[in-house]
């Protein structure tokens, strides 16, 4: 039986008229995902189109937060330009 993978969005809740779940990854399959945010109705359609069981990862409780490693880009400052003398 094929397995989709899927988990919920951080930075999405309920009624903000963004997909709320994101796909992780699919086994057993050979089906191609085009778009990976994707809302429950549609996972479920899918999912029984293709005869496969929807397998919900848990979220990360946020332990790793404040300690070093990771990209961190987005919390940096914005990046300053040159300033252009004549």
């Amino acid at each position: 039986m094929a397995k989709i993978f899927y988990r919920e969005r951080n930075r999405v809740g309920s009624g903000d008229g963004q997909p709320r779940f994101a796909v992780v990854g699919a086994q057993g399959t050979d089906m191609t995902f085009f778009q990976y945010h994707l809302r429950k109705g549609e996972l479920d359609a899918i999912a029984q189109a293709i005869g496969a069981e929807l397998i919900e990862l848990p979220r990360g409780r946020g332990e790793h937060l404040g300690k070093q490693g990771g990209g961190g880009k987005r919390k940096q400052g914005r990046r300053k330009t040159a300033v252009r003398r004549k």
